[in-house]
């Protein structure tokens, strides 16, 4: 049964539908995620949220579906878009297919799509409104649609605890990956995770540190938050990862902007300027700090991307302030960057030693 992918710019791609016909159309920004593997990770990742995906990589799902490597409890993007798909996976993990699992939850997969085209068009034009749908007739007008606060959708209603490690980290969710908690709880940290919008109470929690986690959109739409941001991070040691490192940079003052077509995937180049090493990181973000906004600020670069030298992780001159841009958990990708969190953890343990009151 064909199916249309139809993108902003006016393109229109022929497909067939994988998991049927859907019952309404896919609307979303169209992105695409350049990693062989990991397709069960990006599709639960909270910062996919109402999304289309399209895989570089031409054949998707060969080792199916399994019940450990969720990021969130379903998937997490509008629908997906890739040139093969294998039905009959192989893996002795996977207890369903890549098929069944995104039809049990109604996600339209587009298959025999020349991705290759597609990738050029958003690399091209840049990231774009697309909508996937059963007719090829389909008027531009109808693809854009007003902005929605995806943090919203993604992020934890109500506190949940973790652990009972000595070092009590509060982590903020806007839409966090599992696996940034388990990392912590790796390094016998007890967590606790509250919603973004229950950050004034906080305090009470008494943490040792905290994290700004991961999520979806603009950081600009959180604009209200930057007040209390940084009266926190300039209370406890702090932790950005992605919109958190985002966040962290506006509160104190720095700028952000959108990338023509973003970062995803498992293997982009990082340079470290404390260590004079290059490290591979997994990636998924469109936004960026802005380098000439930090002049202000006490941030300084800790990281850039090698290959558009965009900042990567920022370290605070005073304060015990550590972000970056990459996701240091992977999952997937390389495990190259989890030394970020011992790195946190130091600062805690350095910011205990010392006694030191903050700001």
């Amino acid at each position: 049964m064909e199916g249309y992918l139809h993108l902003e710019s006016g393109n229109q791609y022929t497909g067939v539908w994988m998991t049927g016909r859907p019952l309404t159309e896919a609307v979303g920004e169209i992105v695409f995620y350049t990693g062989m593997t990991g397709y069960q990770e990006v599709l639960t990742d909270p910062s996919y949220k109402d999304q289309i995906i399209v895989f570089t990589y031409p054949l998707i799902g060969n080792y199916g579906i399994n019940r450990f490597d969720d990021e969130s409890t379903k998937p997490q993007v509008a629908g997906v878009v890739l040139y093969e798909i294998a039905k009959e996976p192989s893996h002795y993990q996977a207890n369903k297919s890549l098929v069944e699992y995104l039809k049990s939850w109604n996600i339209p997969v587009l298959a025999h799509i020349d991705t290759r085209s597609v990738v050029k068009n958003i690399r091209s034009i840049g990231t774009m409104k697309a909508v996937l749908s059963s007719t090829s007739c389909l008027s531009r007008v109808g693809l854009i649609q007003q902005g929605e606060l995806k943090v919203e959708k993604v992020a934890t209603k109500k506190a949940l605890s973790y652990g009972e490690g000595n070092q009590h980290v509060v982590l903020i969710d806007f839409g966090s990956k599992k696996s940034i908690v388990t990392s912590l709880l790796q390094k016998k940290c007890r967590v606790t995770v509250i919603p973004y919008f229950a950050i004034e109470e906080l305090e009470a929690l008494h943490p040792d540190g905290i994290v700004l986690s991961n999520g979806p959109g603009d950081p600009k739409e959180l604009m209200s938050l930057l007040p209390k941001i940084k009266q926190l991070i300039m209370h406890y040691p702090s932790l950005g990862i992605c919109l958190g490192h985002q966040l962290i940079a506006l509160a104190l003052g720095g700028d952000t902007e959108k990338l023509p077509f973003g970062h995803r995937g498992a293997n982009q180049p990082v340079y470290d300027f404390v260590t004079n090493k290059v490290l591979m990181s997994s990636q998924n973000h469109s936004f960026v700090v802005k380098e000439e906004s930090l002049n202000q600020t006490q941030l300084k670069p800790r990281f850039i991307n090698l290959h558009d030298d965009s900042i990567e992780g920022l370290m605070h001159e005073s304060y015990p302030i550590l972000s970056v841009q990459f996701h240091p958990e992977a999952h997937p990708g390389p495990e190259e960057g989890g030394f970020i969190f011992e790195e946190f953890l130091q600062l805690i343990k350095e910011s205990k030693g010392r006694n030191v009151h903050y700001a």
